[in-house]
């Protein structure tokens, strides 16, 4: 077996990777599941020895581990490609690419084996052929044979089902379940649940380089939270519901904020002096900095809630500050979550009447609701996973799910600007992947620009564009970065 326990593992000077308990026996296949960015590389350099232990132990009995991965296939077929331009071959010049065959043979010459892997893998007809010019199903198929010709006792495959059509994913299950009864342990590297193999008998979550959950198959798909990752996967290609008005339509050319040497003080405190900021038609915007930094003051005069927004050179979807505007009509235009609007949601009323209520930007609600309000409602319930619990407590939902209801709630009316402080506060590990998958997905899907707020870059949702940061200076005032993601 491989065991690993309460091991810590370098990435660079500022990060590391932590598993508390891991354990591969042999003869049990396991999945790795985790976004871009989760630690998936790391993870399997770590199973292979290739990663810098700092503590804890590791205590591997296999005698045999190969690694595939896609980056190693598109190194192979460049390498193949720059033995010689076959395009800008002279004539009678020979092509020196190796043939699939060679391919299968660098590392272990035994043309038996190599016959005998090629018609497992039904590439025989494959074998005299240049290997560069293979399909990339017929390519993944040439690694997996090249790196059985080591017979190893773990095969660890890395992504092994991108970039293929569903017939030769279910073909390369087929085979890979085949190695698993001929007594290969089988790991595989996945970003999507719904590529788990029946053959499978254990699961890991990954996420923020960390190994969160492990276990059987069945338990771990039946945790809740586990649960709603794979049903926001499965729902990737649904529409958001519809607003319940028209949704506000404003012109590229228009800058969502624009703010002008902003400057807040109280009594002899300064709290934002000199910041010049403008959030461009189609920026997403990580707002990030230390406690007291000022990140909470910049959104509320965004939002119309400081009094010194109106003493300030600030401009919200073309409409100057001051200019005769009222809070509702700023709000119109803005959803909003916090943690403190998350405190404040003490009353106990409904999941479906908080959803409701962000339709009039109200901490409960207090008018009458349409029947198109309600029916929406619960379409984002269904989208949310959450229908079974529409008519429950809103604090009989789990912090994330309440979060989940909270971010719904903001985007309701379809804002042109959600803001979103601090919306990982409180939350695990996985809680916080699931709230960061669900704003990539409302973003992607809508018309919404995004304002996040966090302590941490590492935070930041895929979706951001750009992020502005305040950089504290010796005399504990700030100075203001701002920067395009690249």
């Amino acid at each position: 077996m491989l065991e690993i326990e309460k091991a810590c593992f370098k990435i660079n000077d500022f990060k590391v990777f932590d598993i508390q308990s891991l354990t591969i026996k042999q003869g049990s296949n396991t999945a790795f599941i985790g976004r871009n960015g989760s630690g998936k590389s790391i993870l399997v350099k770590a199973l292979v020895g290739e990663q810098q232990l700092l503590f804890g132990k590791v205590l591997n009995e296999f005698k045999s581990i190969t690694h595939i991965s896609f980056e190693q296939l598109q190194k192979l077929i460049d390498d193949e490609w720059k033995r010689n331009n076959t395009d800008m071959l002279s004539e009678g010049e020979n092509d020196t690419g190796l043939t699939t065959a060679q391919i299968i043979q660098e590392n272990n010459s035994d043309n038996v084996l190599c016959q005998m892997l090629a018609k497992q893998f039904g590439i025989t007809n494959l074998l005299s052929r240049r290997f560069k010019y293979l399909s990339t199903g017929e390519a993944r198929k040439t690694l997996i044979c090249k790196a059985l010709m080591q017979q190893p006792e773990l095969l660890i495959l890395d992504e092994p089902f991108d970039g293929l059509d569903v017939a030769y994913r279910e073909n390369l299950t087929n085979i890979l379940s085949a190695l698993s009864e001929q007594g290969i342990t089988i790991v595989l590297v996945l970003n999507r649940f719904n590529e788990i193999p029946a053959f499978i008998n254990n699961i890991g979550i990954l996420a923020d380089c960390q190994l969160l959950k492990f276990g059987l198959k069945d338990t771990i798909l039946e945790d809740t939270m586990v649960k709603q990752l794979v049903y926001l996967e499965n729902i990737s290609n649904l529409p958001l519901p519809d607003a319940d008005g028209p949704s506000i339509q404003l012109a590229d050319e228009l800058d969502r904020i624009s703010l002008n040497n902003g400057y807040v003080r109280y009594d002899n405190k300064i709290v934002i002096n000199g910041l010049t900021w403008h959030v461009k038609a189609h920026q997403n915007w990580q707002i990030i900095g230390p406690n007291g930094s000022g990140k909470s003051t910049l959104l509320s005069l965004i939002t119309g809630d400081h009094p010194q927004g109106y003493n300030n050179d600030l401009t919200l979807f073309g409409r100057k500050r001051g200019s005769g505007e009222t809070i509702w009509e700023i709000k119109r235009h803005i959803g909003y979550v916090s943690s403190s609007l998350h405190l404040e949601y003490r009353m106990n009323i409904s999941v479906k009447a908080v959803l409701i209520s962000g339709y009039f930007d109200s901490i409960g609600l207090y008018q009458a609701t349409s029947d198109k309000q309600v029916k929406l409602a619960d379409e984002w319930l269904q989208l949310l996973g959450l229908q079974l619990q529409s008519d429950k407590p809103f604090h009989s939902l789990s912090w994330g799910q309440q979060r989940l209801v909270l971010i719904a709630r903001a985007l309701v009316k379809h804002p042109s600007l959600l803001i979103l402080d601090e919306p990982l506060q409180g939350l695990d590990h996985l809680n916080r992947e699931l709230v960061k998958r669900w704003i990539d997905r409302l973003i992607k899907e809508g018309n919404t620009q995004l304002l996040f707020v966090s302590h941490h870059v590492e935070d930041a949702p895929k979706c951001i564009t750009h992020r502005l940061t305040f950089v504290p200076n010796v005399d504990f005032s700030y100075q203001y970065k701002l920067e395009q993601i690249k």
